[in-house]
């Protein structure tokens, strides 16, 4: 009974919902024009597909697996947790951390958590904004209610892209050791920027999804969630394209 009330209520959430519609919708014209309908139901078959834990499973896991997670006992001191920006809603009527988007909560609880470990590194956080507002003073301003003190904080408010981050932070970091906090999912391109820049970097990502234990029940139901991260990882795929075609053009680029 409990599983049948999750599928139930799965199937109700509006990614799936609207697709079943739809596949409804395309069964009532499917006799008016046979290969529009073929091209709509596959797209639609498509979509749902890349929004399952199953096949999420196949393309993100693998990737997930290569990256390597920060293991403190081998590492007894760092000089940098460098925490890359993420979104932002500037609202003046919010508190610091209710401003920042998911994505950069995650990052910056796990930039503290190591803040925490290694007291005399400095905890950098990163980003730029809009409104007046940047990422990097909405996360300062959280890690400090997080007990962090504002000595150990530096922030880089002027970075719109982690090409910026790097570059900008370039001077600070070079022959430092640095754990450099980001979404799994951005990790190796953002690692990959750094290191041109001359900065050497240890991950802690953040954002692993881990599909591959979601329950049996769920694994062939689309969700936002999914695709959501299929999203991000296909971000992260043009990102890394866009940025071998800059280096192919001019090998100083990026």
């Amino acid at each position: 009974m409990f599983e049948l009330k999750k599928i139930i209520g799965s199937l109700l959430m509006p990614l799936p919902a609207s697709l079943i519609f739809i596949f409804f919708l395309l069964l009532i014209v499917s006799k008016t024009n046979k290969k529009s309908y073929v091209l709509c139901f596959s797209s639609v078959v498509t979509l749902w597909l890349i929004s399952t834990p199953y096949v999420a499973d196949f393309i993100i896991t693998p990737k997930e697996q290569s990256i390597s997670l920060f293991a403190p006992q081998q590492h007894k001191n760092v000089d940098a947790v460098v925490v890359l920006g993420s979104g932002l809603h500037p609202n003046s009527k919010l508190t610091a951390n209710q401003q920042l988007s998911s994505t950069a909560l995650a990052r910056l609880v796990e930039g503290v958590r190591l803040a925490h470990k290694y007291p005399q590194a400095k905890l950098v956080v990163s980003g730029a904004g809009f409104n007046n507002t940047t990422s990097s003073e909405l996360m300062a301003k959280t890690a400090q209610a997080l007990g962090i003190s504002f000595h150990r904080i530096h922030q880089n408010p002027n970075a719109y892209d982690t090409a910026d981050e790097a570059k900008l932070l370039a001077p600070m970091l070079v022959d430092s050791t640095v754990v450099l906090v980001t979404s799994a999912s951005h990790m190796p391109r953002a690692q990959d920027l750094f290191s041109a820049q001359g900065i050497d970097t240890h991950s802690s990502p953040v954002e692993i999804y881990g599909f591959g234990s979601a329950p049996f029940y769920r694994q062939f139901i689309a969700s936002s969630y999914v695709l959501q991260a299929i999203t991000a990882y296909t971000h992260e795929w043009i990102g890394q394209q866009w940025i071998t075609l800059r280096r192919m053009l001019d090998s100083k680029a990026l």
